[in-house]
């Protein structure tokens, strides 16, 4: 019997569009005279290590479970995902990415392999943050960090109380706030991230939409908690939402508009919308794309001046290069996966990052 979603209360507590034209944004290619900084979401799909923890449904993905998932395996699924890390964000910077986001991860110890490897093959200066979560498949969402580019001040987890028809409880991922300092080239400036992984679309999207519904309710209510210290917080929402721009949970609940001239004080921005109106996606299902990894700005980072010189939003990006991408045959030209079917392709997964640009003025 398929499970229909009761709406519960939470627990607590674009595509590259130009800036307005009295901010004097650069152009998409000319972003010279401005420092940039790239804030990125990335859903790992299933970055699981090969030993069983504790009270965690993670059979498939030991040396004797359905995956098969050796040691071999883990090692070339963190050497992929590491080096896909490490080229976000470099179009703009080299020094790729202040912040991302992660999703579908077991545990810190598998962030702390990604870190390490990406730290020591390609130069980067991650460390993770990850709290355990109640989700029953055992997977979690994170962040990972450039310890130059950003500092962090205060990390909470918000868990999603919701329960089914039958009364049995959601279980399913925290909701990550980290609080910190972007660095450097200026005066270190305060940022809130909160990454998502909302509930899955089992059993249809229609019967399982509020138990997203409530996931946006509670990233609303932690928005307010930080509007109620920092009126003027600079606030981004990031995540697999399992949602669409245009369906409930991101337009009606989170009211995320698609143009930013219809964001109000306190409002929020869907940087995505309009990328996925032109037909490009972040995740292939059936021959038609969808964007659930979205990223979401509050109004803060629409208004601030570019001459004033903190950070403000550029624009956004999917990176959907072709290392990441199918080559051939009937998958061609979708997100080159870890595993098909059941059969290891050795890829990366089945998610494009997602990312944002913040610039400021030199």
């Amino acid at each position: 019997m398929k499970h229909t979603f009761l709406w519960v209360a939470a627990l607590l507590l674009t595509c590259g569009a130009s800036l307005r034209a009295e901010n004097q944004a650069p152009a998409d290619n000319d972003h010279q005279g401005q420092y940039v900084r790239c804030i990125a979401f990335y859903n790992l799909e299933n970055l699981f290590d090969t030993i069983h923890d504790e009270g965690k449904n993670d059979y498939e993905y030991l040396p004797d479970g359905g995956m098969k998932w050796t040691a071999y395996k883990y090692e070339n699924k963190v050497k992929n995902m590491a080096y896909a890390i490490s080229q976000l964000g470099t179009d703009y910077d080299p020094r790729g990415a202040a912040c991302v986001g992660v999703a579908e991860v077991e545990n810190i110890g598998c962030l702390q392999d990604l870190c390490a490897e990406a730290n020591s093959k390609y130069g980067r200066r991650l460390k993770p943050i990850l709290i355990e979560g109640p989700d029953r498949r055992g997977v979690d969402v994170g962040f990972l960090y450039d310890t130059v580019m950003f500092k962090p001040s205060k990390v909470n987890g918000f868990e999603l109380k919701a329960h089914y028809a039958d009364g049995g409880v959601i279980k399913t991922r925290l909701q990550l706030c980290v609080s910190g300092y972007l660095m450097g080239d200026g005066s270190p400036e305060k940022i809130h991230i909160i990454v998502n992984h909302w509930p899955s679309r089992y059993g249809g999207e229609l019967s399982s939409r509020p138990g997203r519904d409530t996931a946006a309710m509670l990233s609303m209510q932690i928005c307010d908690s930080i509007y109620k210290k920092e009126p003027k917080a600079k606030i981004i929402i990031m995540g697999d939402l399992n949602d669409d721009p245009y369906n409930h949970s991101c337009k009606d609940v989170l009211k995320a508009r698609k143009h930013r001239e219809e964001v109000e004080p306190h409002g929020l921005f869907n940087t995505m919308w309009q990328m996925l109106d032109r037909g490009i996606g972040s995740l292939a299902y059936n021959g038609s794309w969808n964007l659930f990894d979205q990223i979401i700005i509050s109004e803060p980072l629409l208004s601030e001046k570019l001459h004033t010189g903190k950070w403000t939003y550029w624009k956004a990006q999917i990176f959907n290069k072709p290392f990441l991408t199918v080559q051939e045959g009937k998958d061609k030209g979708t997100p080159l996966r870890t595993t098909k079917s059941g059969v290891w392709q050795n890829g990366y997964g089945d998610h494009y990052p997602t990312m944002i640009y913040l610039i400021r003025q030199k």
